[in-house]
């Protein structure tokens, strides 16, 4: 029986996933493994993709994508086998630290997307970075400062991440900057709501051989449920400390500078290297590979040997790149192919898939011990009662087009106040410094060329500041991954993948941001062509356009006019799309797995920093481009000056001014 055959609220247990490649790594990293239960939550309004609830978070996946998933009703998965997991502690510990220690220490924040790792850094370093509830709203390694208790921390927030694979640019990103610029201290935040799809991360950690310090993050959502968990307990059997955060309260952060410090300077007693066994099989595989990466030193400086050895069973072409760079390259490389396909021999499936299960195994075992459930489910229910109307089969379009329409009426409506008060300030300024300067050139370079200029841009900030409000909510608020996911059949017709409506839609609010946001899709040509389609989006630096041309030729009704604008947009980028998809783009299509995840209110100050740093960029566009613009405009306009040619224009000015007078 296929994944996609069972219908509404039908449960049933996976057998196997069917497929290959990079989409079948990418099903199965996200916790479509062996033996695990999925239920089906809802169609999409088009009926195509698919909610799931599996491990206690929402994902979906198209029916296409589905098929290749083999499951068993919930009435017969009593005959699956079941397959022992267990955590072995290393003999060997962590590396002494191999520098005098020192005041400084360098930190990364890793985690999975969704799990306040970039709120928990905004407010350790009081950096005022983008925060978002959807994937992919870091794009980029932050980097931010603080002291604490005679330390100081240079924190790096890198880019979400479900894994250390390298399927997609943000996976590239974090593993290359650890192995690179090797990081005093891992912060691995976690959702604490979520655990056991946010510990697979803790597992390629520990492989890693890194100093970690878990951040339970989110903690007061756990505790809401009911939920007893004995976070020491498990820290004890993975060898990691953990602490429980709430970083959009401020709380937990000082208990977590101050492990961070005890781990840092050796004095954590509960830290030590421990081995997630994979079986015996593919133990001995391992053992063989890393005989090999041991005999080159100066490999195992780079990266720890038994995470090549896993990675490279797993097939990670960067890692078997990495591998050929070195001395000794050649032979661990037809050790890891050997050992794959001796396991695939032995075990019948690739070892990948087996490395995978194991450490879900590893989770599932050890969240046994040390946590319970007492059935509050009131945040849950929540966000159900909530898509319940906004994913809709027949309210979700209209809520979330109602929505759009809300957000630009209210754009010109209310930033048309403090728009008028800012035209009168520089009207103002102007006219003070026409009594102040002297007339000539100089002045009305000033008061025309660059206060004239760059007004004229200025005064269209708070609309700015209004639009980005909202997209900040929708993004903070979880809103924006249900857009994709009622979204995506209409980005499939396009040939678009669905996360690709993520950036179109920012792309409303700036086009930099939205061609940056492009990374969080893992397919290159889908990327690219949605990179492309953004310019077509109109952005908040067309607004000033837009509002003078409306304002001109459609004062009656600007509201609508602009709303029928956008669209028109939207209709030339869907022809575009298929053009490109039909004659450029021609490749595979890219599987849609994307989590869904539980609404949460925005914090108010997350949403006025994100406004306000959107907001800021716009200002310094105008202290750049646009002053220099207006200021080329003006030379341009103003000179030569020839009285005789000029003559007749300001007699044509002047009878111009005069008629409107009257």
């Amino acid at each position: 029986m296929k994944l996609s055959e069972l219908k509404n609220n039908q449960t049933a247990v996976i057998v196997k996933v069917r497929g290959y490649g990079s989409f079948r790594k990418r099903i199965i990293e996200m916790g479509f493994v062996r033996g695990q239960k999925v239920t089906v939550v809802k169609n999409a309004p088009l009926k195509d993709p698919i909610e799931y609830r599996l491990m206690d978070y929402q994902v979906s996946l198209r029916r296409s994508e589905a098929s290749h998933i083999e499951v068993i009703s919930l009435e017969d998965s009593k005959k699956l086998i079941k397959i022992p997991f267990e955590g072995v502690i290393a003999e060997e510990r962590l590396r002494n630290i191999a520098f005098e220690k020192r005041k400084h220490i360098s930190i990364a924040f890793v985690g999975n997307p969704n799990s306040g790792k970039t709120t928990l850094f905004n407010e350790a370093t009081g950096s005022h970075e983008h925060v978002g509830n959807f994937s992919g709203v870091t794009v980029d390694a932050k980097l931010g400062h603080c002291k604490f208790e005679g330390y100081e921390f240079n924190i790096v927030d890198l880019p979400g991440t479900y894994s250390l694979t390298t399927y997609s640019p943000e996976e590239i990103y974090v593993r290359k900057h650890i192995l690179n610029e090797a990081p005093d201290i891992i912060v691995n935040v976690l959702d604490a709501s979520n655990l056991e799809r946010n510990l697979y991360l803790t597992t390629q950690l520990i492989d890693m051989d890194l100093r970690v310090v878990v951040a339970l993050n989110m903690y007061d959502e756990l505790e809401e449920r009911g939920t007893e968990f004995n976070y020491e307990e498990l820290g004890k059997m993975l060898g990691v400390p953990f602490v429980p955060t709430v970083a959009s309260k401020g709380k937990g952060i000082d208990q977590l500078f101050r492990e961070i410090i005890d781990v840092y300077e050796d004095k954590e007693p509960i830290i030590r290297h421990i081995h997630i066994n994979y079986g015996e099989n593919t133990e001995e595989s391992i053992k063989r590979i890393r005989k090999h990466i041991t005999l080159n030193k100066e490999l195992t400086h780079k990266v720890s040997p038994r995470f090549m050895a896993i990675k490279l069973l797993e097939e990670d072409e960067d890692m078997k790149k990495m591998a050929s760079n070195y001395p000794e390259g050649e032979a661990i490389l037809k050790s890891a192919k050997k050992e794959s396909q001796r396991l695939n021999d032995i075990l019948g499936t690739d070892s990948g898939t087996i490395i995978t299960e194991s450490k879900y195994g590893f989770i599932a075992g050890a969240l046994k011990e040390t946590i319970k459930a007492n059935g509050n489910k009131d945040a849950v229910d929540n966000s159900k009662l909530i898509d319940t109307f906004v994913t809709h089969r027949l309210w979700g379009f209209p809520i979330f087009f109602l929505f759009l329409y809300v957000m630009f009426k209210t754009t010109f409506s209310l930033g048309q106040y403090p728009q008028e008060w800012l035209s009168m300030g520089i009207d103002l300024m102007q006219q003070g410094l026409r009594h102040i300067m002297t007339p000539g050139p100089l002045a009305d370079l000033v008061i025309n060329g660059m206060i004239g200029g760059v007004g004229d841009v200025l005064v269209f900030l708070p609309n700015i500041l209004i639009l980005y409000f909202f997209i900040s909510f929708m993004e903070d608020s979880g809103y924006m991954a249900r857009s994709a996911f009622i979204m995506d059949r209409l980005m499939h017709k396009l040939g678009l993948h669905g996360k690709s409506f993520i950036p179109l839609i920012m792309g409303f609010g700036c086009n930099v941001p939205a061609v940056m946001a492009t990374r969080t899709i893992e397919n290159k040509n889908n990327r690219i062509l949605t990179a492309l389609l953004v310019p077509l989006m109109s952005c908040s630096a067309r607004l000033p356009v837009y509002i003078l041309l409306i304002g001109t030729f459609f004062p009656s009704n600007p509201a609508a006019v602009l709303f029928l604008v956008y669209i028109v947009g939207i209709v030339i980028a869907v022809f575009v799309a298929r053009i490109m998809k039909r004659f450029v783009f021609k490749d595979e299509e890219a599987p849609f797995v994307m989590e869904l995840p539980p609404y949460r209110m925005p914090a108010l100050k997350t949403t006025m920093i994100h406004m306000w740093k959107k907001g800021e960029q716009y200002l310094r566009k105008i202290a750049g481009i646009i002053l220099l613009a207006s200021t080329l405009i003006w030379i341009l306009g103003y000179f030569p000056q020839n009285d005789a040619l000029l003559a007749p224009l300001n007699a044509e000015i002047e009878k111009t001014e005069a008629d409107y007078a009257e």
